[in-house]
């Protein structure tokens, strides 16, 4: 005899290790659970934290930070040249601050991410709704944010991978930790910084995780799914055209 689940326990939805389970293997079940009103997101965010903490240990441990100082000059040869006329002592202390910076700004990289997501999140609620006719609500919106997002962590594990697996410590960047994306595979020093950020923009993880945001968003708004990769697709072509623009500008 077949059992009826009742209504309490179909409105009690899918656990968070469900969702972030199913946003690899089934995606629209995690958005229709956000949609019915689960909006909790404290478990990607948990995840965001210990892998990039776990990796900022790696790099701390087999890279150093003063190493990747010297990675990030390279591929800024204007600020290497302005502190190489800097007397002596003040490079050293520039040089010093800067690696320390290095050091935290990672650290507290998920912190960074949460005030990013709430942003998008934000501009992604106004796009839908007003440009497309969604009926979203901020917080699902965020919640699909965050599950769309999970597949960024794939990148951050890849990174510590590389590391234990004898990847080069001079050929590290904490921004771009894998070979998820052509620009890891190319000499910032010798491309042209407009291609190499264009390369390095279109990631895998990346379209991965635009993907399932853009899924996620048509289904939480009630519109088409072409309305919801417009609406993502769209934003992320102009930020990476003016990422790219200004990386060229300021490099």
């Amino acid at each position: 005899m077949s059992q009826v689940q009742s209504p309490a326990a179909e409105a009690a939805g899918l656990t968070q290790i469900q969702r972030v389970t199913n946003t690899f293997t089934a995606p629209s079940k995690t958005f229709e659970d956000i949609k019915r009103g689960n909006r909790s997101w404290w478990l990607p965010f948990l995840l965001l934290v210990v892998i990039g903490t776990g990796l900022w240990a790696i790099v701390g441990a087999k890279v150093t930070w003063e190493t990747v100082r010297d990675n990030n000059l390279r591929m800024a040869p204007r600020s290497a040249e302005r502190l190489n006329n800097l007397p002596p002592e003040q490079r050293d202390r520039q040089m010093t601050i800067a690696a320390a910076g290095q050091k935290w700004f990672w650290l507290f990289a998920p912190a960074g991410v949460l005030l990013m997501d709430l942003i998008a999140a934000g501009v992604l609620l106004g796009t839908i709704n007003f440009g497309f006719g969604g009926r979203a609500n901020f917080s699902q919106v965020l919640a699909v944010v965050w599950y769309g997002g999970l597949p960024g962590l794939i990148k951050l594990i890849l990174g510590g991978i590389a590391l234990f697996a004898g990847l080069a410590p001079e050929s590290f960047l904490p921004g771009n930790p894998a070979g998820t994306n052509l620009g890891f595979y190319l000499a910032a020093a010798d491309t042209n910084k407009a291609l190499y950020g264009l390369a390095g923009a279109v990631d895998i993880t990346m379209i991965w995780s635009l993907v399932l945001t853009s899924i996620g968003l048509a289904i939480v708004a009630g519109v088409k799914r072409s309305s919801g990769y417009m609406a993502v697709f769209g934003w992320w072509v102009l930020l990476v055209l003016l990422s790219v623009g200004l990386g060229a500008a300021f490099s």
